[in-house]
């Protein structure tokens, strides 16, 4: 209906402008009006037909029983002691508490016992091989510098001093964490993902 109507206004609007132009000998602009005003800039709105909300009316015996109620209940809150929250971490499960809850040993063949006491047998023999093999070289590598130490004594007794003083840099102590690839400066790490299980304690 409205396009309609549109369609029929830019007819007649259209039929009143072009005399004008050709009077005026203006071929190319045409005449800026409000009467002559293209279709383009012709709007329809709805009509406006909201009401503001009617308030509705309180009873204020109402308000007063509410507020009494509410007053009875923060009486009985206060008479209740608070709630203890419990210590959830020093208290140990009931299935830890379980005694008879152990796993049985398997049960090995004669051969297969025999077999792992000779391999535990053959175990020890070599560690205690490598071990005898550490203590000689450690003995060994003290004899030698007893021995250097002499020699630098008799040669200089300074030199020999300074020998003797602790060296705080041969054994330069930096560490650091275990990483996969090398840290970016300057980065904040996100949080992640994780469910929260936190336990809510209401009075």
């Amino acid at each position: 209906m409205h396009f309609e109507f549109s369609r029929c206004l830019c007819r007649v609007l259209s039929r009143h402008a072009a005399p004008s132009r050709v009077l005026l000998g203006q071929h190319k602009q045409a005449i800026q009006s409000p009467w002559f005003s293209p279709v383009v800039t012709l709007k329809t709105s709805a009509p406006l037909r909201a009401e503001q909300r009617k308030k509705k009316k309180v009873d204020p015996r109402r308000e007063q029983m509410a507020r009494e109620r509410l007053k009875k209940r923060l009486k009985k809150m206060e008479k209740v002691p608070p709630e203890l929250i419990p210590i959830e971490d020093f208290m140990t499960s009931t299935k830890c508490l379980d005694e008879t809850r152990v796993r049985p040993a398997p049960r090995l063949s004669f051969e297969e016992s025999e077999s792992r006491a000779l391999l535990l047998k053959e175990w020890s023999r070599y560690k205690q091989k490598q071990h005898k093999a550490e203590v000689e070289a450690v003995e060994l590598a003290l004899e030698a510098q007893r021995e250097a130490l002499k020699e630098l004594k008799l040669e200089s007794e300074e030199l020999y001093l300074a020998a003797l003083e602790p060296d705080l840099l041969l054994f330069p102590y930096t560490r650091e964490g275990p990483v996969y690839s090398p840290p970016i400066p300057k980065y904040d790490a996100p949080d992640g993902k994780y469910n929260d299980i936190t336990k809510v304690y209401t009075q």
